[in-house]
């Protein structure tokens, strides 16, 4: 599935418009992301929850070269997915 289908999917089931869909979307997908790269938590009772993770620095290798490198550290988000998620996926 990609946006224009989950738009919408979104449109039908809330009886909106696609582009009233689409604006929720983009609200929902720049507040989690603007939250998550202030260092913050968002959690979806259920669904899941979105967290920023930092990556220690370590050692690497080239594999073209096989030459060591050095990987800095670095922030990356996180995606936990919620129980009730998880359980509609096992069906």
């Amino acid at each position: 599935m990609n946006k224009v289908d989950l738009v919408n999917s979104i449109a039908k089931k809330a009886g909106t418009t696609k582009k009233t869909a689409e604006s929720m979307l983009d609200a929902f997908t720049n507040t989690v992301t603007k939250t998550v790269s202030k260092g913050e938590k968002v959690t979806l009772i259920g669904f899941g929850s979105f967290a920023p993770l930092v990556r220690s620095a370590r050692t690497g290798r080239n594999p073209r070269t096989g030459k060591t490198i050095n990987i800095p550290a670095k922030k990356v988000p996180k995606f936990a997915p919620g129980k009730a998620f998880k359980d509609a996926l096992r069906k």
